[in-house]
């Protein structure tokens, strides 16, 4: 073949797995040659409707085949695929459907009026609905608005060639979009390569294998569903099931009634299992593959899955590097508790100092990362870019650890301010830039504090200015539709005045101090 990318592995996979089941999806069952054949026709219909090698196709929508389908289709064709975060506003998905150039949607019918909102003013040309009602009066897209189809009819018409793209691993996959410390998202490009090598890097360090069953229950826009959990499991033919919500007493049933093997989440998420009345009933026999990030694993919840015979295998990583940099060997978990585990079987990883000088293992620098997982380039940021490598090789993370002797990474301080809440990432500048628009603010900071459930919450500390008043409820009033629920902080605090370095900087690390407990 001359596509030598991710919209290759279908093809790859159909003489090898062709009648195994790739995806179980509720009732609905698809074979690797169903899913490839699937893909091939989606592929088709988005040719027929102009799209091309480069140009960029998004998915809003849950967990779905048709997520799948629509990576692997755009990975055919040589597109460019972008999965959005269904939990944010539309002003949000807006910004990035412009800034990305995407020029066709395909989203989940029950997020219509989301959508319809989000392609407003931008460049997406055609959206695809997928699940819409046949019934042409309802209020998804049997409307007949402009550029409107349903996503099955359009597999339905088209044909199911194979098309054989030239891609290489340096052409760009997937664009997935992380905020920084402006408060404006950026679009980090992962190639073909990227991927393809990350997975690599999941199914050396994890022992991922054909007969594993895997549980998909985190979004897979989250690239660490996508990359750590789907994607490995397809390149490797083993079974996939898909579930849009997650319930903890649903999962234990799916877990006991698939034979689940492998399942992947956060804290939160692992802790509302133990937590669930059938936890002790359920057989989970099956499980020997846990793995969890966003943040570190409670101990009374580690102690809950040691009774079961389970341990967890964390990690360390972000979006720029495909997700994963590290992992911690279960069998080593306990003795080097905390740590965030080696260096990907492919991937490098190094600790500096301010000057970019190598440090010794027990100092703690910058964790800098490399290996052919890593992004070269973020979209259409150049300087961003080259802001982001030491050497043009090592990506600088920002966050602060060391190695110990035998190079296990602890991590000591997360990326700048990031709050990472039920597992998703959430940057106070983000938060910040839009609180202060409220004419009565003078400044704003806003922190995480800790959450028995969500792990931490982000709060908002604020001064106001002479003359004015503002409330708790005015502020979340003005946050709301324009942020993603999860962002907008929990609790507001008013403060006469901010503590500040000499050069006016607000000390977030004293606002934490005092505010967090």
């Amino acid at each position: 073949m001359y596509n030598n990318g991710v919209g290759s592995w279908l093809h790859r996979r159909r003489p090898k797995s062709g009648p195994k089941v790739a995806l179980v999806a509720g009732e609905l069952e698809l074979t690797y040659n169903e899913l490839s054949e699937r893909a091939d026709r989606l592929a088709n219909a988005l040719r027929r409707r102009g799209v091309a090698r480069g140009d960029r196709i998004a998915y809003l929508g849950e967990n779905d085949p048709a997520f799948v389908e629509t990576f692997f289709a755009a990975g055919i064709l040589g597109a460019i695929f972008i999965p959005l975060n269904t939990r944010l506003a539309a002003p949000e998905l807006q910004y990035q459907l412009e800034d990305s150039g995407t020029r066709l949607l395909v989203h989940g019918a029950a997020l219509d009026a989301l959508a319809a909102a989000a392609v407003e003013g931008t460049g997406v040309q055609r959206r695809l609905v997928v699940g819409a009602a046949h019934d042409a009066g309802t209020a998804t897209a049997g409307t007949g608005a402009a550029g409107v189809e349903r996503y099955e009819d359009a597999l339905a018409a088209a044909p199911a060639e194979v098309i054989d793209e030239a891609v290489t691993h340096d052409d760009g996959a997937m664009i997935l979009y992380t905020s920084g410390t402006t408060g404006r998202p950026k679009g980090a490009l992962l190639t073909h390569g990227n991927i393809t090598w990350n997975c690599i890097n999941v199914i050396t360090d994890m022992d991922v294998n054909r007969n594993d069953i895997a549980l998909m229950i985190s979004p897979l826009f989250h690239v660490a569903s996508l990359d750590m959990g789907l994607l490995p499991m397809l390149l490797k033919g083993a079974t996939v099931v898909l579930e849009q919500k997650f319930d903890p007493g649903r999962t234990l049933e799916l877990i006991e009634k698939h034979r689940i093997t492998a399942l992947s989440g956060v804290p939160t998420t692992y802790q509302l299992l133990a937590e669930h009345p059938a936890w002790a009933t359920t057989d989970i026999s099956s499980l020997d593959k846990l793995t969890c990030g966003g943040s570190a694993v409670p101990m009374r919840v580690l102690e809950a899955y040691e009774e079961r015979g389970l341990g967890f295998s964390n990690g360390y990583g972000m979006t720029e590097t495909a997700p994963g940099a590290t992992t911690l060997p279960v069998w080593r978990s306990k003795e080097k508790a905390g740590s965030s585990g080696l260096a990907q079987f492919f991937t490098d990883v190094r600790i500096v100092d301010p000057i970019g000088e190598v440090l010794a293992p027990g100092e703690v620098g910058e964790i800098q990362i490399s290996g052919p997982n890593v992004i070269k380039q973020y979209w259409n940021r150049s300087e961003a870019t080259r802001d982001s490598f030491a050497d043009g090789i090592w990506f600088k993370s920002g966050d602060m650890g060391y190695l110990d002797e035998e190079g296990f990474l602890f991590v000591s301080d997360r990326l700048k301010d990031m709050i990472i809440s039920g597992g998703e990432n959430i940057y106070p500048a983000e938060v910040e830039a839009i609180i202060v628009e409220l004419e009565q603010v003078a400044s704003v900071a806003v922190i995480g504090v800790p959450d028995d459930k969500w792990g931490e919450v982000p709060k908002a500390i604020v001064t106001v200015r002479d003359g004015m008043t503002l409330t708790e409820e005015e502020v979340r009033a003005h946050l709301d539709g324009r942020l993603a629920r999860y962002k907008i902080p929990k609790s507001v605090v008013f403060v006469e005045e901010m503590p500040r370095t000499a050069s006016g900087k607000i000390r977030k690390t004293e606002l934490r101090k005092q505010y967090a407990g």
